[in-house]
Protein backbone atom coordinates (compact mmCIF):
# COMPACT_ATOMS: atom_id res chain seq x y z
CA UNK A 1 0.00 0.00 0.00
CA UNK A 2 2.82 2.59 1.21
CA UNK A 3 4.65 1.49 -2.16
CA UNK A 4 2.18 2.11 -4.17
CA UNK A 5 1.07 5.99 -2.89
CA UNK A 6 4.95 6.48 -3.41
CA UNK A 7 4.46 5.46 -6.79
CA UNK A 8 1.61 7.73 -7.05
CA UNK A 9 3.25 10.40 -5.54
CA UNK A 10 6.06 10.16 -7.93
CA UNK A 11 4.09 10.19 -10.69
CA UNK A 12 2.44 13.44 -9.58
CA UNK A 13 5.84 15.21 -8.71
CA UNK A 14 7.16 14.01 -12.22
CA UNK A 15 4.09 15.47 -13.87
CA UNK A 16 4.19 18.67 -12.38
CA UNK A 17 7.62 19.10 -12.88
CA UNK A 18 7.29 18.31 -16.76
CA UNK A 19 4.55 20.76 -17.27
CA UNK A 20 6.60 23.66 -15.63
CA UNK A 21 9.25 22.94 -17.59
CA UNK A 22 7.42 22.64 -20.15
CA UNK A 23 5.74 26.22 -19.73
CA UNK A 24 8.85 27.65 -18.77
CA UNK A 25 10.37 26.92 -21.89
CA UNK A 26 7.15 28.66 -23.31
CA UNK A 27 7.42 31.39 -21.64
CA UNK A 28 11.27 32.06 -22.42
CA UNK A 29 9.93 31.80 -26.29
CA UNK A 30 7.08 34.25 -25.30
CA UNK A 31 8.69 36.44 -23.28
CA UNK A 32 10.48 39.64 -25.58
CA UNK A 33 14.23 39.61 -25.53
CA UNK A 34 13.22 43.56 -25.18
CA UNK A 35 10.70 45.90 -24.60
CA UNK A 36 10.30 49.63 -24.91
CA UNK A 37 8.42 51.59 -22.62
CA UNK A 38 7.31 55.17 -21.64
CA UNK A 39 8.83 56.60 -18.50
CA UNK A 40 6.27 57.53 -15.48
CA UNK A 41 8.24 60.44 -13.77
CA UNK A 42 6.09 59.55 -10.72
CA UNK A 43 6.63 55.63 -10.87
CA UNK A 44 9.31 54.55 -12.97
CA UNK A 45 9.02 50.68 -11.86
CA UNK A 46 8.12 48.93 -15.32
CA UNK A 47 5.55 45.49 -14.73
CA UNK A 48 4.65 43.77 -17.57
CA UNK A 49 2.81 40.36 -17.18
CA UNK A 50 2.81 37.20 -19.76
CA UNK A 51 0.48 34.60 -18.94
CA UNK A 52 -0.15 30.96 -19.52
CA UNK A 53 -2.68 29.14 -17.60
CA UNK A 54 -2.40 28.49 -14.22
CA UNK A 55 1.26 30.67 -14.62
CA UNK A 56 2.47 33.96 -14.72
CA UNK A 57 5.84 35.61 -15.72
CA UNK A 58 6.45 38.70 -14.34
CA UNK A 59 8.73 41.13 -15.17
CA UNK A 60 10.02 43.97 -12.43
CA UNK A 61 12.86 45.86 -13.31
CA UNK A 62 15.22 46.50 -10.88
CA UNK A 63 14.24 49.52 -8.53
CA UNK A 64 15.71 53.07 -8.88
CA UNK A 65 14.65 56.36 -7.81
CA UNK A 66 14.62 57.80 -11.07
CA UNK A 67 15.43 57.30 -14.63
CA UNK A 68 18.04 59.36 -15.75
CA UNK A 69 18.75 59.97 -19.09
CA UNK A 70 21.59 62.18 -19.38
CA UNK A 71 22.43 66.08 -19.30
CA UNK A 72 21.17 67.21 -22.80
CA UNK A 73 18.11 67.32 -24.44
CA UNK A 74 19.00 64.66 -27.02
CA UNK A 75 19.75 61.97 -24.17
CA UNK A 76 15.63 60.71 -25.67
CA UNK A 77 16.43 57.08 -23.97
CA UNK A 78 18.24 54.70 -21.05
CA UNK A 79 18.28 50.93 -21.04
CA UNK A 80 18.00 49.34 -17.98
CA UNK A 81 17.99 45.06 -17.54
CA UNK A 82 15.25 43.06 -15.55
CA UNK A 83 14.57 39.46 -14.87
CA UNK A 84 11.75 38.08 -16.07
CA UNK A 85 10.28 35.38 -12.91
CA UNK A 86 7.67 32.65 -12.87
CA UNK A 87 5.32 33.54 -9.66
CA UNK A 88 7.90 36.39 -9.24
CA UNK A 89 9.92 33.69 -7.94
CA UNK A 90 11.81 31.54 -10.45
CA UNK A 91 13.88 33.16 -13.07
CA UNK A 92 13.39 32.80 -16.58
CA UNK A 93 15.43 35.20 -18.69
CA UNK A 94 16.65 38.71 -18.62
CA UNK A 95 14.99 41.17 -20.63
CA UNK A 96 16.18 44.34 -21.94
CA UNK A 97 14.23 47.41 -21.20
CA UNK A 98 14.63 50.82 -23.49
CA UNK A 99 12.63 53.66 -21.02
CA UNK A 100 11.98 56.52 -23.37
CA UNK A 101 11.13 60.15 -22.61
CA UNK A 102 7.32 61.23 -23.80
CA UNK A 103 9.31 63.34 -26.69
CA UNK A 104 7.77 65.48 -29.60
CA UNK A 105 9.25 65.76 -32.69
CA UNK A 106 8.84 67.80 -35.91
CA UNK A 107 8.39 65.18 -38.78
CA UNK A 108 10.48 65.94 -41.65
CA UNK A 109 9.17 64.71 -45.12
CA UNK A 110 11.73 67.45 -46.87
CA UNK A 111 14.37 66.63 -49.31
CA UNK A 112 17.96 67.43 -48.07
CA UNK A 113 21.69 66.71 -49.67
CA UNK A 114 24.90 65.20 -47.76
CA UNK A 115 28.37 65.77 -48.66
CA UNK A 116 30.52 63.32 -46.62
CA UNK A 117 33.89 63.17 -45.81
CA UNK A 118 35.24 59.86 -44.35
CA UNK A 119 37.22 58.96 -41.44
CA UNK A 120 40.09 57.68 -42.94
CA UNK A 121 40.12 56.15 -46.69
CA UNK A 122 38.33 53.33 -48.30
CA UNK A 123 39.73 50.85 -50.44
CA UNK A 124 37.46 50.44 -53.11
CA UNK A 125 39.34 47.96 -55.25
CA UNK A 126 42.41 46.34 -55.58
CA UNK A 127 44.27 46.09 -59.25
CA UNK A 128 47.42 45.15 -61.33
CA UNK A 129 49.95 47.41 -61.78
CA UNK A 130 52.55 46.81 -65.30
CA UNK A 131 55.57 46.89 -64.88
CA UNK A 132 58.57 45.68 -66.75
CA UNK A 133 58.70 42.26 -65.32
CA UNK A 134 54.68 41.97 -65.71
CA UNK A 135 51.21 42.82 -64.82
CA UNK A 136 52.22 42.50 -60.59
CA UNK A 137 49.74 43.44 -57.52
CA UNK A 138 51.44 44.59 -54.37
CA UNK A 139 48.75 45.90 -52.11
CA UNK A 140 46.91 42.44 -52.84
CA UNK A 141 50.14 40.63 -51.83
CA UNK A 142 50.69 42.51 -49.26
CA UNK A 143 48.07 41.70 -47.51
CA UNK A 144 45.58 44.61 -48.39
CA UNK A 145 41.93 43.95 -49.20
CA UNK A 146 38.75 45.40 -50.34
CA UNK A 147 36.68 47.07 -47.99
CA UNK A 148 39.99 48.38 -45.68
CA UNK A 149 40.01 51.74 -44.01
CA UNK A 150 43.70 53.12 -44.17
CA UNK A 151 44.45 55.27 -41.40
CA UNK A 152 48.01 56.12 -41.82
CA UNK A 153 51.07 55.12 -44.01
CA UNK A 154 53.64 54.90 -41.74
CA UNK A 155 53.45 57.84 -38.86
CA UNK A 156 50.75 59.81 -40.86
CA UNK A 157 47.53 59.92 -40.61
CA UNK A 158 45.71 59.97 -43.67
CA UNK A 159 42.13 61.11 -44.17
CA UNK A 160 42.31 62.01 -48.14
CA UNK A 161 42.96 59.82 -51.36
CA UNK A 162 45.86 62.64 -52.62
CA UNK A 163 47.97 61.96 -49.49
CA UNK A 164 47.98 57.98 -49.68
CA UNK A 165 48.53 58.76 -53.80
CA UNK A 166 51.45 61.07 -52.65
CA UNK A 167 52.97 58.58 -49.72
CA UNK A 168 53.08 56.09 -52.09
CA UNK A 169 54.47 58.15 -55.22
CA UNK A 170 57.41 59.55 -53.11
CA UNK A 171 58.50 56.15 -51.66
CA UNK A 172 60.98 55.21 -54.09
CA UNK A 173 59.35 51.99 -54.40
CA UNK A 174 60.49 51.30 -50.34
CA UNK A 175 58.14 49.30 -48.18
CA UNK A 176 55.34 51.17 -46.41
CA UNK A 177 53.51 50.71 -43.14
CA UNK A 178 49.77 51.05 -43.77
CA UNK A 179 47.49 51.20 -40.69
CA UNK A 180 44.47 49.58 -41.64
CA UNK A 181 40.79 49.28 -39.80
CA UNK A 182 39.65 45.74 -41.03
CA UNK A 183 35.66 44.70 -39.44
CA UNK A 184 36.65 47.14 -36.40
CA UNK A 185 39.73 45.74 -35.85
CA UNK A 186 43.15 47.87 -36.44
CA UNK A 187 46.22 45.82 -37.89
CA UNK A 188 49.25 46.71 -39.58
CA UNK A 189 49.68 46.09 -44.12
CA UNK A 190 53.44 46.84 -45.40
CA UNK A 191 54.21 46.12 -49.00
CA UNK A 192 56.56 48.11 -51.11
CA UNK A 193 54.66 49.84 -54.29
CA UNK A 194 56.17 48.93 -57.57
CA UNK A 195 56.82 51.58 -60.63
CA UNK A 196 54.36 51.66 -63.20
CA UNK A 197 55.68 51.08 -67.00
CA UNK A 198 52.57 53.12 -68.40
CA UNK A 199 52.81 56.16 -66.00
CA UNK A 200 56.29 56.31 -65.01
CA UNK A 201 55.42 56.42 -61.74
CA UNK A 202 54.86 54.14 -58.41
CA UNK A 203 51.83 53.05 -57.67
CA UNK A 204 50.39 50.39 -54.53
CA UNK A 205 47.33 48.38 -57.09
CA UNK A 206 44.37 50.32 -54.94
CA UNK A 207 41.26 52.12 -55.93
CA UNK A 208 40.52 54.71 -52.92
CA UNK A 209 37.74 56.60 -51.84
CA UNK A 210 37.40 59.14 -49.04
CA UNK A 211 34.10 60.77 -49.79
CA UNK A 212 30.51 60.61 -51.32
CA UNK A 213 27.32 62.88 -51.59
CA UNK A 214 23.87 62.07 -52.21
CA UNK A 215 20.06 62.97 -51.44
CA UNK A 216 17.64 61.67 -48.97
CA UNK A 217 14.95 62.60 -46.61
CA UNK A 218 14.66 64.23 -42.96
CA UNK A 219 13.06 61.89 -40.72
CA UNK A 220 12.46 64.16 -37.83
CA UNK A 221 14.05 67.44 -36.42
CA UNK A 222 14.02 68.39 -32.36
CA UNK A 223 12.36 71.53 -31.37
CA UNK A 224 14.85 71.64 -28.57
CA UNK A 225 18.49 71.87 -30.68
CA UNK A 226 17.42 71.51 -33.93
CA UNK A 227 19.23 67.92 -34.42
CA UNK A 228 17.82 65.56 -36.97
CA UNK A 229 17.87 62.10 -38.59
CA UNK A 230 17.26 61.06 -42.05
CA UNK A 231 17.25 58.42 -44.34
CA UNK A 232 16.67 55.59 -41.89
CA UNK A 233 19.66 53.94 -42.95
CA UNK A 234 23.45 54.10 -43.26
CA UNK A 235 25.60 55.64 -46.01
CA UNK A 236 27.58 53.17 -47.50
CA UNK A 237 30.43 52.68 -49.83
CA UNK A 238 28.86 51.75 -53.34
CA UNK A 239 31.48 48.82 -54.28
CA UNK A 240 32.09 47.29 -50.79
CA UNK A 241 28.74 47.88 -49.31
CA UNK A 242 30.42 48.60 -45.88
CA UNK A 243 29.06 51.65 -43.87
CA UNK A 244 31.09 55.05 -44.73
CA UNK A 245 33.00 56.25 -41.32
CA UNK A 246 32.04 60.15 -41.06
CA UNK A 247 35.16 62.58 -40.13
CA UNK A 248 32.93 65.52 -41.17
CA UNK A 249 29.93 66.56 -43.36
CA UNK A 250 27.68 68.87 -44.54
CA UNK A 251 24.18 69.25 -45.34
CA UNK A 252 22.74 71.42 -47.94
CA UNK A 253 19.40 72.36 -49.25
CA UNK A 254 17.62 70.35 -52.48
CA UNK A 255 15.30 71.00 -55.46
CA UNK A 256 13.70 68.41 -56.68
CA UNK A 257 14.21 69.17 -60.75
CA UNK A 258 12.60 65.89 -61.98
CA UNK A 259 11.18 62.25 -60.73
CA UNK A 260 12.13 58.88 -62.80
CA UNK A 261 8.91 56.73 -62.24
CA UNK A 262 9.61 53.48 -60.28
CA UNK A 263 8.37 50.17 -62.13
CA UNK A 264 8.55 46.61 -61.31
CA UNK A 265 12.31 45.47 -61.14
CA UNK A 266 13.02 49.09 -62.19
CA UNK A 267 13.63 51.24 -58.88
CA UNK A 268 12.46 55.27 -59.62
CA UNK A 269 14.20 58.31 -57.96
CA UNK A 270 14.01 61.59 -57.20
CA UNK A 271 16.20 63.87 -59.13
CA UNK A 272 17.94 66.92 -57.02
CA UNK A 273 20.11 69.58 -57.39
CA UNK A 274 22.05 71.12 -54.68
CA UNK A 275 21.68 74.15 -53.67
CA UNK A 276 25.01 76.20 -52.65
CA UNK A 277 25.72 76.61 -49.33
CA UNK A 278 25.55 74.70 -45.92
CA UNK A 279 22.15 74.38 -44.05
CA UNK A 280 23.99 72.42 -41.25
CA UNK A 281 26.30 69.50 -40.19
CA UNK A 282 26.30 65.95 -39.98
CA UNK A 283 27.40 64.34 -36.80
CA UNK A 284 26.82 60.50 -37.38
CA UNK A 285 26.53 58.22 -39.90
CA UNK A 286 24.68 54.79 -38.80
CA UNK A 287 23.16 51.87 -39.87
CA UNK A 288 20.08 53.16 -38.76
CA UNK A 289 20.24 56.43 -40.08
CA UNK A 290 22.41 59.91 -40.32
CA UNK A 291 22.36 62.51 -38.00
CA UNK A 292 23.05 66.20 -37.86
CA UNK A 293 22.24 69.66 -36.41
CA UNK A 294 20.66 72.23 -38.87
CA UNK A 295 21.09 75.92 -38.47
CA UNK A 296 17.50 76.49 -38.08
CA UNK A 297 14.13 74.97 -38.29
CA UNK A 298 13.31 74.66 -42.39
CA UNK A 299 10.24 77.01 -43.57
CA UNK A 300 8.84 73.71 -45.52
CA UNK A 301 7.92 72.22 -41.57
CA UNK A 302 4.48 71.16 -42.58
CA UNK A 303 3.51 70.25 -38.73
CA UNK A 304 3.47 70.96 -35.49
CA UNK A 305 5.66 68.75 -33.70
CA UNK A 306 4.31 65.22 -32.80
CA UNK A 307 4.57 62.81 -29.98
CA UNK A 308 6.55 59.25 -30.64
CA UNK A 309 4.95 56.11 -31.07
CA UNK A 310 7.14 52.89 -29.57
CA UNK A 311 6.60 49.32 -31.94
CA UNK A 312 4.51 47.97 -29.64
CA UNK A 313 2.05 50.59 -30.66
CA UNK A 314 2.54 50.01 -34.16
CA UNK A 315 -0.58 48.23 -35.99
CA UNK A 316 -1.71 47.08 -39.52
CA UNK A 317 -3.73 49.46 -40.81
CA UNK A 318 -4.06 52.75 -42.16
CA UNK A 319 -0.75 55.41 -41.53
CA UNK A 320 0.49 58.10 -43.67
CA UNK A 321 3.84 59.33 -44.95
CA UNK A 322 5.53 62.78 -45.96
CA UNK A 323 7.66 63.27 -48.68
CA UNK A 324 8.83 66.16 -50.91
CA UNK A 325 7.39 65.63 -54.45
CA UNK A 326 7.73 68.17 -57.66
CA UNK A 327 9.22 70.46 -54.65
CA UNK A 328 5.96 70.40 -52.12
CA UNK A 329 6.03 68.56 -49.06
CA UNK A 330 2.52 66.65 -48.16
CA UNK A 331 1.06 64.08 -46.86
CA UNK A 332 0.51 60.80 -48.44
CA UNK A 333 -2.18 57.91 -47.24
CA UNK A 334 -0.43 54.38 -47.08
CA UNK A 335 -0.90 51.13 -45.14
CA UNK A 336 1.15 49.26 -42.67
CA UNK A 337 0.71 45.65 -44.04
CA UNK A 338 3.46 43.44 -42.33
CA UNK A 339 4.84 43.64 -38.90
CA UNK A 340 8.37 41.89 -38.81
CA UNK A 341 11.18 41.20 -36.37
CA UNK A 342 10.69 43.40 -33.74
CA UNK A 343 14.44 42.93 -32.14
CA UNK A 344 15.54 43.97 -35.58
CA UNK A 345 17.81 46.80 -36.26
CA UNK A 346 16.30 47.53 -39.80
CA UNK A 347 13.58 46.24 -41.85
CA UNK A 348 10.94 46.31 -39.40
CA UNK A 349 7.96 46.35 -40.88
CA UNK A 350 6.35 46.59 -44.38
CA UNK A 351 4.37 49.72 -45.86
CA UNK A 352 2.11 50.11 -48.95
CA UNK A 353 1.41 53.71 -50.63
CA UNK A 354 -2.72 53.77 -51.38
CA UNK A 355 -2.28 57.51 -52.50
CA UNK A 356 -3.40 58.11 -55.43
CA UNK A 357 -1.51 61.17 -56.19
CA UNK A 358 1.66 59.68 -55.10
CA UNK A 359 1.28 56.21 -57.29
CA UNK A 360 0.73 58.54 -60.14
CA UNK A 361 3.47 60.65 -59.49
CA UNK A 362 6.35 58.34 -58.26
CA UNK A 363 4.99 54.69 -59.02
CA UNK A 364 5.49 54.27 -55.04
CA UNK A 365 8.39 54.72 -53.04
CA UNK A 366 11.58 56.04 -55.17
CA UNK A 367 15.32 56.93 -54.68
CA UNK A 368 15.43 59.50 -52.52
CA UNK A 369 12.39 59.09 -50.67
CA UNK A 370 14.49 57.37 -47.90
CA UNK A 371 13.57 58.77 -44.02
CA UNK A 372 10.22 59.83 -45.17
CA UNK A 373 8.17 59.73 -41.42
CA UNK A 374 5.77 57.47 -41.23
CA UNK A 375 2.57 58.62 -39.33
CA UNK A 376 0.02 56.22 -37.72
CA UNK A 377 -2.83 57.32 -34.71
CA UNK A 378 -1.05 60.90 -35.18
CA UNK A 379 2.18 59.55 -33.91
CA UNK A 380 5.95 59.40 -35.41
CA UNK A 381 6.60 55.72 -35.63
CA UNK A 382 9.30 55.38 -38.15
CA UNK A 383 10.06 56.18 -41.41
CA UNK A 384 10.58 54.42 -44.85
CA UNK A 385 14.27 53.09 -45.81
CA UNK A 386 13.51 50.74 -48.86
CA UNK A 387 11.68 49.83 -51.96
CA UNK A 388 10.83 46.14 -52.78
CA UNK A 389 12.36 46.51 -56.41
CA UNK A 390 9.72 43.55 -57.87
CA UNK A 391 6.80 46.17 -56.43
CA UNK A 392 7.44 49.59 -56.08
CA UNK A 393 4.42 50.24 -54.33
CA UNK A 394 5.44 48.60 -51.37
CA UNK A 395 8.86 48.80 -48.94
CA UNK A 396 10.27 48.77 -45.63
CA UNK A 397 10.32 50.53 -42.92
CA UNK A 398 12.12 51.55 -39.84
CA UNK A 399 10.70 52.03 -36.18
CA UNK A 400 11.27 55.89 -34.96
CA UNK A 401 12.97 53.93 -31.42
CA UNK A 402 16.03 52.53 -33.42
CA UNK A 403 16.83 56.07 -35.10
CA UNK A 404 16.08 57.68 -31.82
CA UNK A 405 18.55 54.96 -29.97
CA UNK A 406 21.35 55.15 -32.46
CA UNK A 407 21.59 58.98 -32.69
CA UNK A 408 24.98 60.38 -31.47
CA UNK A 409 25.49 62.55 -28.39
CA UNK A 410 26.49 66.09 -29.59
CA UNK A 411 29.78 66.91 -28.72
CA UNK A 412 31.01 70.88 -28.94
Amino acid sequence: MQSTKRKIAFRIIFIICIVFFAATMTLNRLIPDSISVFANISDTEIKEEISLPFITATLDTVPQERVSYGETDEDFYVSRSAEAKIFGIVPIKQVNIDVYKDISLYPGGMPFGVKLYTDGVIVAGITGVETTDGTKNPAADGGLKVGDIIKKVDESTVNTTEEISSAIEQSGGKELSFTVLRNSKEMTVKFAPLLSQAENKYKAGIWLRDSTAGLGTVTFISPQTNTFAGLGHGICDVDTGDLMPLRRGTVVDVTIKGITKGASGKPGELRGAFAPGRIGSLIGNTMCGVYGVLSEIPDSIISEPLKIGLKDELKTGDCEIICTVNDKTDRYSAKIVKIGNKDADQKNFVIKITDKRLLDATGGIVQGMSGSPIIQNGKLVGAVTHVLVNDPTKGYGIFIENMLKNMPEITE
